[in-house]
């Protein structure tokens, strides 16, 4: 398994950042209080997630519209069918880390 990759204070992490994690990408987001990870792609055509609009717990694509949970990955909206692959979002001492699930 690969090692945890450290994001950043908690405290200072804006509500998107995009990390590299294994040679991906990583949008990890704010919201709600907690802090998730998915990888920085639509699955629809394989464009950047961050800066898309986060509202009711699902981010949205800028390109086409497709919607992606937070929490679980899973496509909510057209024209994104599959899900977007998950990582583990920790704070620990402050820190924020991530790694693959």
């Amino acid at each position: 398994m690969s090692e945890r990759v450290c994001v950043g204070s908690a405290a200072d992490l804006p509500d998107q950042t995009a990390v590299d994690v294994d040679g991906v990408s990583v949008l990890v987001v704010r919201y709600g209080g907690q802090f998730y990870a998915l990888r920085n792609n639509c699955t629809h055509k394989d464009v950047p997630l961050l800066g898309g609009d986060i509202s009711d717990g699902k981010i949205t694509c800028e390109k086409h519209g497709g919607k992606f949970e937070l929490a679980t990955g899973k496509a909510r909206a057209l024209p994104a069918v599959k899900p977007v692959r998950l990582y583990r979002a920790e704070v620990e001492d402050g820190q924020v880390y991530v790694q693959p699930l």
